[in-house]
């Protein structure tokens, strides 16, 4: 493959996502039992998780701005145990900077820096992570959140946004993601290449052509792509 781009999902391509979020979920459940405890009395922790599910899947046409929706909800939260909008910044910052609180899988750093010295690099990520609050900033070239596309993965939207941005031709770059449909077929749709971090070496089964790469994890990426 003839790349000059790679591109690189976050949540779980970089590192796994779900203990991230399940810890800032309780993070935030606890801070506000103390600032505002009607809320955290009215809501258990595993209820408030719920009534934050239901309250999303109601509005998936939000699901680029994670951040925004977010905020909606806090401001209906609050709302309904007698709270004001004042509540909605400071428990936003404390849900974000514990979603912030990331284990990078073993090898990222040293992939990301031996990338770098032969390919720009680039992010693109439907969630509000952001790899500069993280500690990792300086990996990266350039950052497209779906927020900021106004368009989530797999729209085609979200990755020509950042081919705009590397300034590259889609057939140049090389996107690297778990996620079959927003990742490898999102990228595919464009014409970007495609590797598929597959770490439980599933068989492809999702329709159209399979990823140009599979891999077990970002750390293979560097032999793979013939880098020495």
């Amino acid at each position: 493959m003839d790349i000059r781009c790679i591109t690189f999902d976050l949540d779980d391509t970089l590192w796994d996502c779900a203990p991230v979020i399940q810890n800032a979920e309780r993070v935030f459940h606890h801070w506000l039992g103390v600032h505002y405890p009607r809320i955290a009395e009215r809501h258990s922790l595993e209820a408030m998780i719920r009534h934050r599910q239901a309250w999303f899947a109601e509005r998936r046409h939000l699901h680029y701005d994670m951040t925004r929706l977010r905020k909606h909800w806090l401001r209906i939260l609050a709302a309904q145990s007698g709270y004001g909008d004042e509540l909605v910044e400071p428990a936003f910052r404390v849900f974000w900077e514990a979603r912030n609180q990331v284990s990078l899988y073993d090898d990222v750093l040293e992939t990301l820096d031996r990338l770098r010295g032969h390919f720009r690099i680039g992010a693109i990520t439907n969630g509000n992570a952001c790899v500069h609050h993280i500690g990792i900033g300086d990996r990266f070239d350039f950052v497209i959140t779906s927020a900021a596309a106004g368009a989530a993965k797999p729209s085609a939207r979200i990755f020509t946004a950042a081919l705009d941005e590397a300034g590259v031709a889609a057939s140049e770059t090389l996107h690297v993601g778990d996620d079959a449909e927003r990742d490898v077929r999102g990228a595919a749709r464009v014409g970007m290449r495609a590797a598929w971090v597959n770490p439980h070496a599933l068989v492809w089964e999702h329709g159209g052509s399979p990823p140009d790469l599979t891999l077990s994890s970002v750390s293979e990426l560097p032999a793979r792509l013939l880098l020495r």
